[in-house]
């Protein structure tokens, strides 16, 4: 347990945080899972259009370090290659 004033106030802030934290991990990985499914259910406009809003997600959690930089390329290379491979 913290004892510090400074330490309980670094626990509140941590959980805080996390919330907003776990939150934009949870849209990022629906955004790429839902364009993985409507390629996989041979949807190919509704998954071109669901691509920018998987990427919009993915630099969201970028832009607030969730992930790096590379993961955060890596993630849009392979949703790409996903979808021109399907083409």
């Amino acid at each position: 347990m913290p004892i510090t004033k400074s330490a309980k106030r670094v626990i509140r802030s941590s959980e805080r945080k996390m919330v907003y934290n776990d939150r934009r991990k949870k849209a990022m990985k629906e955004a790429v899972k839902e364009t993985k499914t409507l390629l996989v259910t041979k949807n190919k406009k509704a998954a071109q259009e669901m691509l920018s809003t998987a990427y919009k997600a993915i630099d969201k959690a970028l832009k607030t370090k969730l992930i790096k930089k590379n993961t955060a390329a890596r993630k849009k290379s392979r949703l790409a290659k996903f979808i021109n491979k399907a083409a």
